[in-house]
């Protein structure tokens, strides 16, 4: 089988971090460590009183501690924090701590997310009742933070209306998203749909990363410039949400995050916003990042010979919005030349990362499939041989049974009649044990087995020594038997049924080919750590083609069980005459 691409990656090991935490305890983690490092750095500088900025942490890490329970307890976290957004709020402004705003006025992003997932939590796991009363209960805690976290001697960063807004729009995004998941069992379907959204952000979390980081300083800016910039904003909010929607129709996502940028672009200067904003480049962070994740996903999927053609009209749109939306000279209509050469050779900077990227990723998933379909079909196989041997051992073994007492029967029946009627009953009764093992190898193979059963285990052992006298004493091949037999009851299970199957095909095998034989010997005894498993006989080769024919494909399949369980296996002339076919078993098997 080809070797699978190296799973020891950073992004493999990013992966599968993030599937053990889960989404909402990354997000969370990402907000918390965002600021941990921006009210560290705003704590130590010249503005204001020198480390004043600290006493934010308590509230924040106990907003983050009440995430964290909401998933077990999620009415009782709900109340919790609506506690500690009053407490913090009174402590906020008996010392006089200066807050910054995020997605609302004078709350942290960390205490953002940490209340949105605690109201995701008791949306979806509590009553209703319970769920309305607490839910309300957080919110108005959070508008007591936000209309009473004012920095004395400082200047508001956001207003009372545009707190209410854009909470109205969490809230409300957070239920569409939480109540449906209630009804798991009454609504299966819908709950199958938000299992696939839930698989679809998964995959895309670094994109979703970026996103949010973008966002947070996009809210940041049009919180100051009041209302002004809620458009661009919106715009920005509904592009973060079609790049991460693509995979499933990127051509069409493209396209939809063209028009969204254009609105943008038009729409900018009727807004009286600064050229400045939202960036230098005349297009929002928010939708550069959408943008870019976008090309990834198109390249990725569709390749880049067809995705050349959307993405040059994407392209076409960000040149608009760089000429429309940028700083111009006094007294010109048009851009500085000079800075739309800087945009532009930014612009094509990161666009050749995305493809890139894209590039890349269309490459290991390519390689990725080729390793999967390899694996697909060295399973085939492996299934398609496992099915030959078992129906050349078992099923071939009563046939040959069958064809000997025929021959019996009609060589002796005229003479004796007895002998061809009893010659008649061992037919039959091998007849039935031969259909018996079709019915098992058909049931084997549409799967219908009894549960905690694998492949053939029906027919596998459980105590080999009674199980090889069975087979013995049921043996067809008209040859007399003996058997020397020391095995404990604990042989593995494996082991077991190879030897059987060993023992079988070499009856079998003197049966067919061993001519005069009068006697054959089975030994099967446990030597150290192997099984040992012999078989000969005193017969001499047939001078002529065995009835029905040989198909040589006796000794391979002994040659193929024995090799699965790195054993040793010989088989051919024996010293005093006759055949001895010879197997070693491993008792454990090898790492």
């Amino acid at each position: 089988m080809t070797p699978g691409p190296p799973q020891n990656t950073f992004y493999a090991r990013a992966s599968s971090l993030v599937r053990r935490l889960g989404m909402p305890t990354v997000v969370l983690l990402a907000a918390l460590l965002f600021d941990l490092f921006f009210i560290t750095d705003a704590a130590f500088d010249r503005t204001g009183p020198r480390g004043i900025d600290l006493l934010l942490f308590p509230g924040i890490f106990a907003m983050v501690f009440c995430a964290l329970w909401a998933r077990k307890r999620a009415a009782v976290a709900a109340v919790a924090a609506s506690a500690v957004l009053v407490a913090f709020t009174l402590v906020i402004r008996y010392f006089g701590v200066p807050t910054y705003s995020s997605v609302l006025a004078h709350l942290s992003i960390t205490e953002v997310v940490a209340g949105v997932e605690i109201l995701f939590y008791a949306a979806r796991r509590t009553r209703p009742g319970v769920a309305f009363a607490v839910i309300a209960g957080l919110v108005m805690a959070t508008l007591a933070a936000v209309s009473g976290r004012y920095y004395y001697g400082g200047t508001s960063n956001g207003s009372m209306a545009q707190a209410m807004l854009f909470g109205g729009i969490l809230l409300g995004g957070t239920l569409v998203f939480a109540i449906p998941g209630r009804d798991r069992m009454t609504n299966p379907k819908r709950y199958e749909k938000l299992q696939k959204l839930n698989r679809l952000v998964m995959g895309q979390w670094p994109l979703i990363g970026l996103l949010a980081f973008a966002l947070l300083l996009e809210f940041g800016f049009t919180y100051a410039t009041g209302a002004h910039g809620l458009p661009v904003l919106v715009c920005s909010i509904v592009a973060g949400v079609i790049a991460v929607a693509a995979p499933r129709r990127p051509s069409d996502a493209m396209i939809a995050l063209s028009a969204v940028t254009l609105l943008s672009t038009l729409v900018t200067p009727f807004l009286r916003l600064g050229y400045d904003y939202p960036m230098p480049g005349g297009v929002p962070g928010t939708q550069i990042v959408a943008g870019m994740g976008l090309v990834v996903t198109l390249v990725r999927s569709a390749g880049l010979s067809k995705a050349l053609s959307r993405i040059a009209g994407l392209s076409g749109v960000v040149a608009v919005a760089s000429i429309v939306n940028t700083k111009r000279p006094s007294d010109r209509l048009l851009t500085d030349p000079d800075d739309i050469a800087g945009y532009g050779i930014a612009a094509l900077l990161l666009l050749g990362i995305s493809v890139a990227i894209g590039l890349a990723l269309r490459s290991r998933d390519s390689e990725r499939t080729q390793v999967v379909q390899s694996a697909i079909t060295d399973a085939q196989t492996s299934e398609r041989m496992a099915l030959a041997r078992e129906l050349h051992d078992v099923v071939a073994h009563h046939v040959t049974g069958i064809v000997v007492q025929a021959q019996a029967a009609r060589m002796m029946g005229e003479k004796n009649p007895q002998v061809a009627v009893e010659a008649m009953g061992r037919i039959e009764d091998a007849g039935v044990e031969a259909l018996a093992a079709m019915r098992r190898l058909v049931r084997s193979m549409r799967g219908d087995a009894p549960a905690g059963s694998s492949e053939f285990s029906e027919q596998a052992t459980t105590d080999l020594a009674a199980d090889l006298r069975t087979l013995i004493e049921r043996s067809n091949h008209g040859v007399q038997t003996s058997m020397k037999l020391e095995l404990p009851s604990n042989v593995p299970h494996e082991v077991g049924r190879s030897a059987l199957r060993l023992v079988q095909e070499s009856l079998t095998n003197v049966g067919k080919h061993a001519s005069g034989a009068t006697e054959t010997l089975v030994i099967a005894e446990v030597i150290g750590r192997e099984l040992h498993v012999q078989v000969t006989d005193d017969g001499r080769e047939r001078e002529h083609r065995p009835a029905g024919g040989s198909g040589g494909y006796g000794l391979i399949g002994m040659r193929e069980r024995v090799a699965l369980l790195h054993g040793r296996l010989s088989a051919g002339r024996a010293p005093g005459g006759g055949w001895r076919v010879e197997a070693w078993l491993p008792l454990e098997g090898e790492e």
